[in-house]
Order: C-alpha cells, then structure tokens, then sequence
C-alpha cells in the first residue's frame, strides 16, 4: 500500500532527474558554443601536443569529424 509520503519521494526524486537533465543539457549547450571552444582551444590544457603519435592524430580527427556530425544533427532537429 503506497503511503503519501512513498508519492512525495516518487515526486520528489522525478523532480530531480528533471532538474539534472535540464543541467546538463544546459551545459552541453553552453560548452558548445564556437565562443566557448575558441576560448577552450585558447587555454594550453586544452591544446594538443605536435609531436603526438601520428595514430593518436588520426583518432582526435576522427573523434572532432563525430563530433561534428552529431552537432550538425542536433541543429537539424
């Protein structure tokens, strides 16, 4: 038998996932503007090194293309 309080915490908790999915795509939106990777890409962390391996190279160029791609798709919607 479900007491009010057993709704309260369903509620509650629904509440909640709402509120950190609603965060994070609010993050993933604001991490995505060219402003914010022009001035991540800025900040030396954020760099690549040049004398990676040429392996290494070609996986980072394939993740930016996926990368890309799913951008561009999201867009689309």
């Amino acid at each position: 038998m479900a007491t009010r309080n057993d709704g309260d915490r369903k509620n509650g908790a629904r509440n909640d996932d709402e509120r950190r999915q609603r965060l994070a795509a609010g993050l993933r939106r604001q991490f995505g503007t060219e402003a914010t990777i022009r001035f991540l890409r800025a900040l030396p962390a954020f760099r690549t090194e040049n004398d990676i391996p040429d392996r290494l190279k070609e996986l980072l160029d394939r993740l930016d293309g996926i990368e890309s791609s799913v951008a561009a798709s999201r867009r689309r919607r």
